[in-house]
């Protein structure tokens, strides 16, 4: 979550180049803000100071930490500004509070305009360096992370250190067996991308970053969302949207089709296909056409999208044909399209212990999602994280399973009523979390249908990136006694967030302001801890995989404390103590044993020597070493996967739409060729640069990665299962709520 803070130009910047100067002309548009923009600041900023649950006041202190928050937000790796860039605006470190008040927002914007300037400097150098030779006999290094580097001081450190990056960039390719021409056109062509992308920025991409620095220099999960922003967050909640059902993408000017929905009006049509160029946009049956070469992504999906039932017409340069082939015009009439990609899904680990075989149903949870609009309207099938949860609980009943997984690695949170709600799944009644206001005031949300969706053993696995409804759903399992936690400690969020709607000052329909997401309470435990900073400490704790001294709750500068409050009233359903030690250890003694999993854990090491060293060789005959050395442990790791027999069920992934509530009805097994988390092949590409087919390849190659994590989760609650049906008195100190049931074995 570090770092998210919905920005669109970091996308295009964090891989850029640029050099030095004052505001001068040099064939950009200098960007202006609008009134519009002014307005919806001041609105923010009386919302913030009052309302926030860590309420500042907009004054010269707050100032001062919206200035560096915003050079950061800019130029966070210190790759485009000169100390003395900073330095000439030092004497505004304190006025951004008054360009807030005063309505007057031309000072962030003249620092934008000025970053702008130095970044195309700075590409224009990069380019240039291309036009020349590197040597590569040298002992240079090139430094990876420069967020707590110095500003170059001068134009010649400047000029180095782009020199490096450049440097770097063509070695990569070389590596990769490019050869010289190959380079010097691709790495031309991807600086020049650069350019024309942050030309494409306009007045609402630099509000929205200015606006981001205000709210996150107040606490780290207060966000302003532009209208567009604001859209996007909406339909990601809901998960669904009102279109034709394609993914599309940017590649060369071009807007591509990058994937097609099964079951869509792209898909049912049969006109489309991956790789197809979207060149033109019409609305309706015989609205013009509308060239959109060169657009940015955002703008032609929002002429895409439209109105359930209405018409949108495509002019379509097919993807097998050259930029001189046949177009073709496809009309598809739109409808609700349902992104069920991030939608629970369920897979079905079988796991063998001596003689007898348990089965444990994994239930994948990408995030906490609700169409709260189609629940307000009453929608009897709006979409929802827990219905879809408990549907998938009732086919593993019929899959006859021994143990649920609730997998939620990298879910970082969504909607706390969700979160409340899925507890109630396990739960026979009671509170789940707490809520305390900036008033001191402590609600308690509790889950008041009566009776468990599933009674069962459950396990719940985390990671660093379980974050928020994640960590409340979590801690709520694991102070009931109701199932394991397993994995590594969570990411540490313990706020609440709230959307304003900042539309509603508008002077019109026509005034669009945002919506701010602003934290408005802090949540805690049942047992009166809370998540924040601190997490959720799994109970079976897995190695840690991640980087936690640079991401996390605890490396914000600004996070909430840690605090606690009373308890809340609650009745444990179960006790899991006794079950904790003996599981622990037949963990560690079976991933010591587990060549995969000592395979993952030298990747993590050396991606931590490599972050802890923060450089990298430039020389090319070391750099040929150490990717030699890559090959040569990655082809051993892919001929011991593919020998490996029988086939790794947890990387046969979710069960499909056919094979739902028979039994059993697993997918058909996948050979797993690489473990998921281990590092891909340096290509020396960028994702948009590679052929689209091969990229689409490594993707899927990618999710049929053996997951050792999500494997070896399963043994544990497989474990558990053969412990709890041998041993009918732990299950009954550890289950009471449920009859024993006896091992019969499968």
């Amino acid at each position: 979550m570090k770092k998210q803070i919905f920005i669109v130009a970091m996308a295009f910047a964090m891989s850029a180049p640029l050099a030095l100067a004052q505001p001068e002309k040099i064939g950009t548009t200098q960007l202006k803000p609008e009134a519009a923009q002014a307005q919806a600041a001041l609105w923010a900023s009386k919302f913030l100071a009052r309302y926030h649950y860590k309420a500042m006041p907009l004054d010269d202190a707050l100032s001062e930490k919206i200035f560096d928050r915003y050079f950061k937000t800019l130029d966070g790796e210190k790759l485009y500004f000169l100390q003395s860039d900073v330095d000439q605006f030092d004497v505004v470190r304190t006025k951004l509070d008054d360009a807030i008040n005063n309505e007057n927002l031309t000072l962030p914007f003249t620092i934008y305009n000025l970053y702008q300037q130095r970044f195309n400097q700075r590409m224009a150098y990069a380019r240039e360096l291309l036009k020349g030779k590197f040597d590569f006999t040298s002992d240079e290094t090139f430094q990876l992370d420069r967020e707590k580097a110095a500003w170059p001081k001068n134009d010649d450190e400047a000029r180095d250190l782009w020199r490096r990056r450049v440097k770097n960039d063509w070695l990569r390719l070389k590596l990769a067996g490019k050869d010289d021409k190959s380079i010097r056109e691709t790495l031309d062509k991807r600086y020049e991308n650069y350019v024309t992308r942050m030309r494409k920025l306009n007045n609402e991409d630099v509000f929205q970053m200015f606006m981001n620095a205000y709210a996150t220099a107040i606490e780290p999960h207060t966000n302003y969302l532009g209208p567009r922003s604001a859209e996007n967050f909406d339909i990601a909640m809901r998960l669904s949207l009102e279109g034709i059902g394609a993914v599309l993408q940017t590649r060369d000017e071009y807007t591509i089709i990058r994937e097609i929905v099964p079951g869509s009006p792209a898909a049912l049509s049969n006109k489309l296909k991956v790789g197809d160029r979207i060149v033109g946009v019409a609305q309706g049956d015989s609205g013009p056409f509308t060239d959109v070469l060169g657009w940015r992504i955002d703008d032609v999906v929002q002429l895409v999208r439209g109105t359930k039932d209405s018409t949108v017409r495509l002019d379509v340069l097919p993807g097998e044909t050259g930029t001189d082939g046949k177009h073709t015009t496809v009309a598809l009439v739109r409808k609700k399209i349902s992104m069920e990609e991030q939608s629970a899904k369920k897979s079905i680990i079988e796991v063998r212990d001596g003689g007898v075989k348990r089965r444990v149903g994994v239930i994948s949870l990408p995030t906490f999602y609700q169409d709260f609009e189609a629940r307000r309207k009453g929608d009897k099938d709006f979409k929802s994280a827990t219905r879809d949860v408990a549907r998938i609980l009732g086919e593993l009943k019929k899959d006859k399973v021994d143990n649920v997984l609730i997998d939620l690695r990298n879910n970082g949170g969504g909607s706390l009523v969700e979160a409340v709600e899925l507890t109630g799944l396990f739960i026979d009644k009671g509170p789940v979390v707490q809520q305390r206001t900036a008033d001191g005031r402590v609600d308690v949300e509790s889950d008041t249908v009566p009776g468990l969706a599933w009674d069962g053993p459950v396990g719940v696995l985390i990671n660093r990136g379980s974050a928020s409804a994640s960590e409340i759903f979590a801690a709520a399992i694991q102070d009931y006694g109701r199932g394991l936690i397993i994995g590594e400690p969570s990411f540490g969020k313990g706020t609440v967030q709230s959307l304003v709607n900042l539309d509603r000052f508008a002077p019109s329909d026509k005034v669009h302001y945002g919506e701010l997401k602003m934290t408005v309470a802090q949540f805690f435990r049942i047992n009166g801890g809370t998540t924040q900073l601190r997490g959720v400490t799994p109970d079976i704790k897995f190695p840690v995989t991640g980087d936690n001294d640079s991401f996390g709750e605890s490396t914000y500068d600004n996070a909430l404390p840690w605090v606690a409050i009373k308890p809340a009233s609650y009745v444990p359903s179960g006790d899991l103590k006794e079950l904790i030690a003996p599981l622990q250890k037949r963990h560690d003694t079976r991933i010591a044993k587990d060549k995969d999993f000592q395979y993952l854990q030298e990747d993590i090491n050396e991606f931590r020597r490599i972050r802890k060293e923060n450089a990298i060789s430039l020389n090319e005959a070391v750099r040929r070493k150490e990717r030699d050395a890559q090959e040569a442990r990655a082809k051993l790791r892919e001929a011991r996967l593919a020998a490996q027999a029988p086939l790794d069920e947890a990387a046969a992934g979710p069960e499909s739409k056919e094979a739902r509530g028979k039994v059993p009805a697993p997918v058909k097994p996948v050979k797993a060729l690489a473990l998921k988390g281990s590092p891909r092949q340096d290509d020396g590409l960028q994702a948009d640069e590679r052929n689209l087919a091969a990229e689409l390849a490594a993707e899927k190659a990618f999710k049929n990665a053996k997951d050792v994590i999500l494997q070896e989760a399963a043994h544990v609650l497989a474990d558990e299962a053969a412990m709890l049906k041998t041993d009918t008195r732990m299950a009954s100190r550890v289950m009471p709520y449920r009859a024993p049931t006896k091992d019969a074995g499968n």
